[in-house]
């Protein structure tokens, strides 16, 4: 595990319902935070140097969940020493950084996967079995709209990694990307993107919106870390509806045909969220393979070119892009 925190926290748990999953080795900064975490999760070994845990042979592979703008370095470095990654989304802060990550993986034939959750869920398996009732599909809306508890901390003065550029953050890498990427694998690249968004004095958006152009359909997607939003998502057909109540975890799922009748394609997730991106990934180790067919490298690579646009058009820049 690179990071400790919450989220790493989550991925354990999760992970640890999968046969075969051994936390074995933890990183951190700083070694009293690396022992502590590491002893509270049953991990032997600890490291403060990357290098060092890269080379070391008591680890098969690496769950990343460090800053946005810490992920590809400390991928590559990972990948030139044979370590599998999965790496926490947004891989990447921009293109360029990805496609030195998968030219990485490719090099170096080791499984580079994004921690896109929701888009290895039995229910996003569902939606994807049962999109042909709705017909011809015309519209596509998804809603990420979360009031970030860091928000008041940064009204208030303090302006932590959630609304810091220096770590490439902000609503659309940490939250819009929900939205895109079940669009990506569902329909592929849009023909065009037309972004909006509210930039904070910090540097980073607080929300935005993308309306997407497919030539037969459009999407909209609208994401904030300084608002809620509680209506669920939609896949719109000529024929029906798919109404998805969360588009991050996907738990109910339900067709709502234009001759008003229902139907419920919910699949029961009854393992952690994180459970089943941490089955994804080591299945693919086990089978030997070295992309995954949802979260590919090119499922990864266009939503990133989605976002770069988006941040183009709305000003949105991130000192990794400078490098």
């Amino acid at each position: 595990m690179i990071g400790t925190n919450w989220i790493t926290e989550s991925f354990i748990t999760a992970a640890k319902e999968v046969e075969d999953f051994r936390l074995s080795a933890v990183y951190s900064r700083t070694q009293e935070k690396a022992k502590e975490f590491a002893d509270r999760n049953g991990a032997e070994h600890t490291f403060t140097d990357l290098e060092e845990m890269a080379a070391s042979d008591v680890i098969d592979a690496v769950y990343i969940a460090s800053p946005n703008s810490f992920h590809a370095e400390q991928a590559i470095t990972l990948m030139n020493h044979g370590k599998q990654v999965i790496c926490e989304k947004p891989i990447a802060s921009n293109v360029r950084e990805l496609e030195s990550l998968i030219a990485a993986a490719k090099e170096n034939k080791v499984l580079l996967m994004e921690a896109m959750r929701s888009t290895v869920t039995p229910n996003f398996k569902s939606i994807q079995e049962n999109l042909h009732k709705i017909g011809p599909v015309r519209r596509y809306f998804a809603s990420s709209c979360q009031y970030s508890s860091r928000y008041d901390k940064y009204k208030e003065g303090t302006v932590l990694n959630a609304f810091n550029p220096k770590f490439s953050n902000g609503s659309m890498m940490d939250i819009g990307i929900y939205c895109l990427y079940p669009m990506v694998v569902l329909f592929g690249k849009p023909e065009s993107v037309k972004a909006n968004g509210f930039l904070l004095e910090s540097g980073v958006d607080g929300e935005g919106s993308i309306l997407l152009n497919y030539g037969d359909k459009d999407a909209v997607v609208m994401y904030s870390k300084i608002s809620n939003s509680y209506v669920p998502s939609e896949i719109q057909g000529e024929n029906g509806s798919i109404l998805i109540d969360h588009i991050q975890d996907m738990s109910k799922i339900e067709i709502r045909y234009k001759d008003g009748s229902t139907e419920d394609i919910t699949v029961e997730q009854d393992k952690p969220k994180m459970y089943y991106e941490a089955k994804e990934f080591m299945d693919l180790v086990k089978n030997g393979e070295l992309e995954s067919k949802v979260n590919s490298h090119a499922n990864s690579l266009a939503v990133m070119e989605i976002m770069d646009e988006a941040r183009k058009q709305i000003g949105l820049v991130f000192p990794a892009d400078q490098k």
